[in-house]
């Protein structure tokens, strides 16, 4: 008779993970907007935000007061229930994602090896897809609830817009697959340490997919569902306080999520060349790859702010047109010539 013990420290241990994890991304998410201000500043050469705090580094703890104390408005006419559950399903999603990227190796303490990743389940980026695809219920959600034709006909784009750009994000990510041969992404960071960043094999695959996790995000260029000057505020307009809060730092929280997934599938994750290999204290080599990958993880995030106050809005149809008839089609010739090199190197490059 088999008995089962419930290993408590390993239910700590993984609590105490998912809170600190949890408040990091909020945290990060409340000086994100801080931090786009300050970029769009200096690319209009002007000063930003600098007046809560020295260097303005109070504005976000400043902004979050006052949506804590604005008024909650809901609209008489909208269905009650389903306007204070979308935003809420909309940040559930994006912190869910947090679970199964591996933040670093491993830390020794108290005599146990603690892994620095919530769970390392083998299907590890059909996971990722699966979370991401229901922060479309939350726009959905959130735009016909409002009972507002604007708010609904943005939400309608974000809906379309998510489900075309989800299609080319997929298949930009078999091809990586193909080589990895695994959808863990614990075994895709550990296949890089030592050798080759995925990048190198996969640059149009990184491409398409740093493309998609814009359109995810609705960032511009593709920040049509939030087109203020056609749609009066996009999905969100009827929302006010904190409703609304969620729905920005959601925006937020999926930018930093994004750059760290793209960061661990085509960047090494916590990976440093020639460093982490050779780094025999776990503790050390810990620290150094949680840095190593907030470094890239923050580069990741100037980019899309930079793009942001760069490239001007897509039309619709412009918007549309490259994820259907560019995106999809450059993906999939990706896979072809990736399976026709795999097929080489497995016959030893002979014909």
């Amino acid at each position: 008779m088999t008995v089962l013990v419930f290993d408590w420290f390993l239910f700590i241990e993984k609590l105490i993970l998912i809170a600190i994890i949890i408040f990091a991304s909020l945290g990060i998410a409340l000086y994100t907007t801080f931090a786009e201000r300050k970029v769009a500043a200096i690319l209009q050469d002007r000063p930003g935000p600098n007046r809560a705090g020295p260097f303005g580094l109070l504005q976000p703890l400043a902004d979050g007061l006052k949506l804590f104390t604005k008024e909650e408005i809901i609209p008489n006419h909208s269905n009650k229930v389903l306007f204070i559950l979308g935003p809420g399903l909309a940040m559930t999603a994006a912190l869910m994602t947090c679970a199964v990227i591996p933040w670093g190796d491993k830390v020794v303490m108290f005599g146990r090896e603690i892994q620095l990743q919530i769970a390392d389940i083998n299907i590890g980026i059909l996971y990722v897809f699966a979370v991401v695809s229901m922060g479309v219920y939350g726009v959905m959600i959130g735009g016909w609830a409002s009972n507002n034709k604007f708010s609904l006909m943005a939400a309608l784009r974000g809906a379309s817009q998510a489900i075309s750009y989800e299609l080319a994000m997929g298949l930009s990510l078999i091809a990586l697959l193909m080589l990895t041969g695994s959808l863990s992404l614990k075994s895709i960071v550990t296949q890089q340490v030592g050798t080759f960043w995925n990048i190198v094999y996969q640059p149009l695959g990184f491409i398409i997919f740093f493309v998609c996790a814009m359109a995810e995000c609705n960032r511009t260029p593709f920040d049509l569902p939030e087109a203020e000057n056609e749609l009066n505020f996009g999905y969100h307009q009827e929302y006010s306080s904190m409703k609304l809060g969620f729905y920005l730092f959601s925006e937020y929280i999926n930018m930093f999520i994004s750059s760290t997934i793209m960061a661990t599938m085509f960047f090494g994750g916590y990976d440093v060349p020639f460093v982490t290999s050779h780094l025999t204290n776990p503790n050390i080599a810990a620290i150094v790859g949680i840095v190593a990958l907030m470094i890239k993880v923050v580069i990741f995030i100037f980019v899309f702010m930079w793009i942001r106050w760069t490239i001007p809005r897509f039309r619709y149809d412009q918007l549309m047109n490259l994820g259907w008839k560019k995106l999809i089609p450059l993906a999939l010739a990706n896979i072809f010539v990736t399976g026709f090199f795999i097929l080489l190197k497995e016959n030893h490059w002979r014909f």
